[in-house]
């Protein structure tokens, strides 16, 4: 077996946690770094070395993965005191799995690469932990191909699938897409359950009988069951889903797109958020159409 990378993960969190757990059962060197130091615990009792800084995780890996929650977030761990740009080199690379904006990626991945010759490859997923921990995470990328490719072994690692969809920033833009898609269809989702259950019928079956028609999707399949048993574990947060529609709207006023639905999806995760709810799974967004009846 040829030697494998020398790794970095910064933010490990629910996604970029999973992600390393992945790393670190095929056998890549990992080197972890994290905002609260005691998440990374469980990691370094499974091998991976604990770092002072993002700056001694760059000098210690090929490849950098960042998991972070936002574009300012990913601006302190890169340029920020101590951030992985001070240990940067050429033939080193940044995976960004962060949800952040376009513009904002192009000029950090600009910045970058001017500063210390350091690639970058914008990689925004969708899939949630069990995607990850299935193998079957979508991997939306950006960047240069020789940075994409020499990076895409390692993230096939816990990915099903990583493509390439263009230049810098051209990853963080399809994840708004998929943030579309997936935003919206949690709202429909949660009302075909409500209706579903004050009609009578038994909402956890409907996605198997779905199974394969037009109205099928890996969304009904995870989401339905987990709305109609009031499963309360976090695989996705209301807060980040609001976070990622006021993306995609700066990007439709940029582009003069109208977005109708998903304005109104992203007003009814707002609703959830002011309520203090922000940290639930996106499954709560069921709440705001009452309690089923019943009788």
């Amino acid at each position: 077996m040829p030697e494998r990378p020398a790794l970095g993960f910064i933010g490990i969190g629910l996604m970029g946690g999973a992600m390393a757990r992945r790393l670190l059962q095929a056998g890549y060197p990992l080197t972890v770094w994290n905002r609260s130091p005691d998440k990374l615990q469980p990691l370094r009792q499974g091998g991976a070395r604990l770092a002072r800084s993002p700056a001694d995780v760059a000098a210690a890996s090929e490849i950098v993965f960042l998991c972070v929650t936002d574009t300012p977030a990913v601006e302190a761990v890169v340029f920020g005191d101590g951030g992985l740009a001070e240990a940067g080199a050429p033939g080193k690379t940044v995976v960004d799995h962060s949800s952040i904006k376009p513009p904002a990626t192009q000029g950090m991945a600009a910045r970058l690469r001017e500063m210390c010759g350091m690639g970058w490859v914008d990689a925004p997923v969708s899939g949630g932990v069990p995607g990850i921990e299935q193998g079957t995470l979508v991997v939306m990328a950006g960047g240069e191909a020789v940075d994409f490719e020499r990076v895409r072994p390692v993230v096939e690692t816990y990915a099903g699938r990583a493509t390439l969809m263009g230049p810098s920033g051209a990853g963080q833009t399809t994840k708004l897409i998929n943030q579309v898609l997936v935003g919206t269809g949690f709202v429909a989702i949660a009302e075909a359950t409500r209706l579903a259950q004050n009609a009578g019928v038994d909402a956890s079956r409907i996605p198997a009988c779905l199974a394969g028609g037009r109205a099928d999707s890996r969304l009904l399949q995870e989401y339905m069951p987990k709305m109609a048993a009031a499963d309360t574990s976090v695989k996705g947060r209301l807060d980040i889903m609001v976070k990622d529609l006021d993306t995609v709207h700066e990007l439709a006023r940029a582009t003069g797109t109208p977005m109708p639905f998903t304005q109104l999806a992203c007003e009814l995760h707002r609703i959830m958020v002011a309520q203090g709810r922000g940290a639930e799974d996106n499954a709560a967004i069921l709440d705001l159409l009452g309690r089923p009846r019943t009788g």
